[in-house]
């Protein structure tokens, strides 16, 4: 019997091809094990489903001449196999190789650089305040700020996307906040089920080092041993931790301390409609974070979240356009959501989110909000604004600004 091809990593953005002069899937690596992009042209792209770690290369030339309409096609088979496998995107040993060189190189920094100076947002600090300073004069309030707010919630997309959004959230903060200490609590969009992502490393953006407060850190990974990871290398590529330390630098100085946490998602997803908290990792680590908000007083939530992801990008049949045909739907489902969390009702919330399984809307937010209900329950959110953006021609990215304060 012939040996099965590798299996095709799981954790590879692939999409449509933005080039139209290449059709096909554009298959990267946001990990960053590799640099390498592919574009699968239309025709080879049935062979990918072949790279499952059970067919073998028979099953790929199969796939091949069907989708092809010819037979020789042993050459092409062996030649996608090879490019796949060069690149890092298949799980064998060229990956491991892969892998274990770029795990050794992150262990060895001395702090957490900026994945995405220089893409998501300036790397020169004068264009960077320039570009932030414009996003904050560009958009009122959004509603009057929380009084004495204890959390904010800010967008983790792109800030060219939804500036308006991070401006109100952040300008729920008092100026005088600086002291403080943030706990940054941010989608892990590669983390493992059921897991927090920890670092005690400072976090580099081009404004300087914010300050991880280690001492915190350390009180967390104590309390729930089993809930926590270090410095998994997804984390180094994060942008929803990494965004709120630019806006918070620019607010407060480069020195801001911070408490980062990633949030993966829950076990007890969706589908099973079973409350994540079933799981005893998850409820300890919101346990001992609640007891930090409790007991510190300098504590204040920063959660970098996106709402509903919807059209081809994400998997959808049908394009989607903001606010148009069908988002129309999805703005009101998400203003369904966000009244609960508003109404610091998790229990609601978690309703909302599992009545279809999530898997029309994915939210890209919701273990982390779940989390800051649970763990700091007696609050009151105020939504400083709501917004759909297309990400591309033909899928949208929802997500908004809000406050909270104490009952």
């Amino acid at each position: 019997m012939a040996a099965p091809l590798p299996r095709l990593r799981y954790d590879l953005d692939v999409m449509p091809s933005p080039v139209g002069e290449q059709p096909g899937l554009l298959i990267r690596d946001p990990m960053r094990y590799s640099t390498v992009t592919l574009v699968v042209p239309p025709a080879l792209v049935p062979g990918l489903a072949c790279f499952d770690g059970r067919q073998d290369e028979g099953d790929l030339r199969a796939a091949l001449a069907r989708a092809t309409g010819r037979l020789g096609v042993g050459e092409t088979a062996r030649n996608m196999a090879g490019a796949l496998s060069e690149a890092g995107f298949l799980d064998d040993a060229r990956f491991a190789e892969l892998r274990a060189a770029r795990t050794a190189e992150l262990a060895a920094l001395a702090e957490r650089p900026a994945a995405h100076a220089g893409s998501a947002y300036p790397d020169r600090v004068p264009a960077l305040r320039k570009k932030l300073g414009g996003y904050f004069d560009g958009v009122d309030g959004g509603g009057a700020p929380a009084a004495s707010p204890v959390a904010i919630a800010a967008p983790h997309v792109s800030p060219e996307g939804g500036w308006k959004s991070y401006a109100r959230a952040y300008r729920a903060l008092p100026p005088e906040a600086g002291d403080r200490v943030f706990v940054i609590l941010g989608t892990s969009h590669y983390g493992a089920a059921d897991r927090y992502g920890l670092t005690r490393k400072p976090f580099a953006t081009p404004f300087g080092r914010a300050i991880t407060d280690v001492e915190l850190v350390d009180a967390l990974a104590a309390a729930a041993p089993n809930a926590v990871s270090f410095d998994e290398p997804s984390g180094f590529v994060e942008h929803a931790v990494e965004f709120q330390v630019v806006f918070l630098q620019h607010l407060y100085g480069p020195n801001v301390r911070i408490l980062p946490v990633l949030s993966g998602p829950f076990a007890e997803g969706p589908r099973a409609r079973r409350r994540p908290e079933t799981s005893q990792a998850v409820a300890r680590f919101v346990g001992a974070l609640g007891e930090l908000a409790a007991r510190d007083a300098r504590l204040t939530f920063v959660l970098g979240v996106d709402f509903a992801h919807v059209g081809l990008r994400y998997g959808d049949r049908g394009a989607a356009r903001a606010h148009q045909g069908a988002a129309v739907e999805v703005a009101r489902r998400d203003q369904q959501r966000l009244a609960r969390i508003a109404g610091a009702d998790a229990d609601g919330f978690w309703e909302l989110v599992t009545e279809r399984g999530d898997d029309d809307l994915k939210w890209c937010g919701t273990s982390a909000l779940y989390t800051f209900l649970r763990a700091v329950p007696n609050v009151r959110g105020t939504v400083h604004g709501y917004e759909q953006w297309n990400i591309d021609s033909s899928s949208i990215v929802s997500f908004g600004a809000l406050s909270f304060s104490r009952n």
